[in-house]
């Protein structure tokens, strides 16, 4: 133990670089795919045909992809076409797509969920279509599409440790390389996986305290 707790002493900084850059692009990402995801599900919901399809089938190719794939996609494929985008950035792009594809099921679902006659009483107060979308359905949207929203965060900073595969200095790319020079595999393997548990422990009860905050205003 005296060993382990000198090794990472000296590797506090390394680790510490790229707890950061895990919470950053995590972060990022879900905000990405938060924005998106609502798009999209509003889209699903009440959109024409003709503007559906697109959305559907963004949805159905980012949920039935890997999550490796569309990583190592968004590293290579911009490449391709000119556009010069950091290891960071294109992680953070595979990974909020991901989420919009799932957050726009979610948003789909919640507001499907919604009983129509809702919609015809704003109407026939006066309101205009976003003046419901933003003060009738959306509301209660969130509060049911919570949840799931946590869980899709918290797969989503797992996720994060894929992106050591393009070269990203997240957690779990730091954790390899010191244990490149220590050797104390186990050890600093533990350690890593106890530092992802807490971040998603966290988001876990700031989610709940969220949830508690809406059903007592909703």
């Amino acid at each position: 133990m005296d060993a382990f707790l000198a090794q990472l002493w000296i590797a506090r900084w390394p680790l510490f670089d790229g707890f950061l850059m895990t919470i950053g692009i995590s972060v990022g990402a879900i905000v990405f795919g938060t924005i998106l995801g609502c798009i999209v599900g509003i889209q699903l919901v009440f959109a024409p045909l003709w503007l559906r399809l697109p959305f559907r089938a963004y949805v159905d190719i980012m949920r039935g992809t890997p999550l490796l794939v569309l990583i190592l996609a968004a590293f290579y494929i911009p490449a391709v076409m000119g556009l010069s985008l950091s290891a960071a950035q294109a992680g953070t792009l595979a990974l909020g797509l991901f989420a919009g594809a799932h957050i726009g099921e979610l948003v789909r679902g919640s507001l499907q969920a919604i009983p129509p006659g809702q919609i015809e009483a704003g109407r026939s107060i006066g309101l205009t279509f976003p003046q419901i979308l933003a003060n009738v359905l959306l509301p209660q949207a969130l509060r049911t599409s919570l949840p799931p929203w946590i869980n899709t965060g918290v797969e989503l900073i797992k996720g994060s440790s894929l992106l050591s595969m393009i070269g990203v200095g997240e957690l779990l790319l730091k954790s390899q390389e010191v244990i490149g020079r220590n050797f104390m595999t186990i050890q600093f393997y533990v350690f890593a996986g106890i530092l992802y548990l807490l971040v998603n422990v966290t988001l876990d009860l700031l989610g709940k305290s969220l949830e508690r905050r809406l059903g007592a205003r909703l």
